[in-house]
């Protein structure tokens, strides 16, 4: 049972830590700071079962998840990882922990928000490493975007404003493109099959003309090589690190 959702309750401890947060008094500082570090901790805890359980012979996606979400428009609530997701949730889990640590200190103002947008921050990667359906996979794309842009501009350094700014503009970019891309695809498959789904297995099924490829390739490129980012995308990137407060940078990279 626990087996068939584990991949939730990975990407959903540190959003119940958030919301917990919520209720807690601001004052209690020292509170705050032990519960979002255990909260990580745990986060990376149930994340290890993933390892133990991940068969290496084995074919397709594992841990799967599926349930309908928004049937009127094909959306599922549709999670999965392959070899490549298993590292990369391991190594988000791990430096997520570590990245929550370090703050102990260095963060005195602000300190409760700071953690729920730490949290939040940590559930939107989750989220993109597992989700299998372009709807749900875009919903946490964009649910990274605003913690770490709140993350910079009030935790920064002297020009985090400006830093801030420059890389919700960027990546608000870069996620338009590749929405556009996702849109592209969806409506194509209904045209063919007269299905509506964003699930990406059924879209992968798609024999797309070549027009279609190389449009399509642009969109979700583009989209990549701002959030990467890749030369010449890369600009909002070093006032980002700089700026940014420790964990955040450490995140960033």
């Amino acid at each position: 049972m626990l087996q068939g959702h584990l991949l939730s309750v990975i990407a959903y401890t540190p959003l119940v830590g958030a919301l917990l947060l919520l209720f807690v008094n601001k004052a209690h500082k020292n509170f705050i700071r032990w519960f979002a570090n255990v909260i990580a901790a745990i986060g990376f805890l149930v994340s290890l079962p993933l390892l133990k359980n991940f068969d290496v012979n084995a074919d397709g996606m594992q841990f799967v998840e599926r349930h309908a979400w928004i049937p009127s428009i094909g959306v599922e609530y549709h999670f999965g990882i392959d070899g490549i997701s298993l590292l990369l949730i391991l190594m988000t889990t791990g430096l997520g922990f570590l990245a929550i640590l370090s703050s102990w200190s260095p963060i005195e103002e602000r300190v409760k928000e700071y953690y729920i947008f730490m949290l939040l921050l940590q559930t939107g990667m989750l989220g993109v490493f597992m989700a299998m359906d372009f709807f749900l996979f875009y919903v946490f794309w964009e649910v990274m975007l605003v913690p770490m842009y709140f993350l910079i501009g009030v935790w920064g350094g002297p020009r985090k404003l400006y830093a801030a700014i420059k890389f919700f503009l960027y990546t608000l970019l870069g996620s338009v493109l590749m929405l556009l891309g996702i849109l592209a695809l969806y409506f194509y498959n209904y045209k063919v099959t007269g299905v509506l789904t964003f699930s990406l297995p059924e879209l992968q099924k798609l024999a797309l003309p070549w027009e279609y490829q190389f449009w399509l390739f642009l969109a979700f490129f583009f989209g990549f090589a701002i959030k990467v980012p890749m030369f010449p995308f890369h600009t909002w990137l070093p006032d980002a690190h700089v700026e940014a407060p420790t964990a955040g940078s450490v995140i960033l990279a």
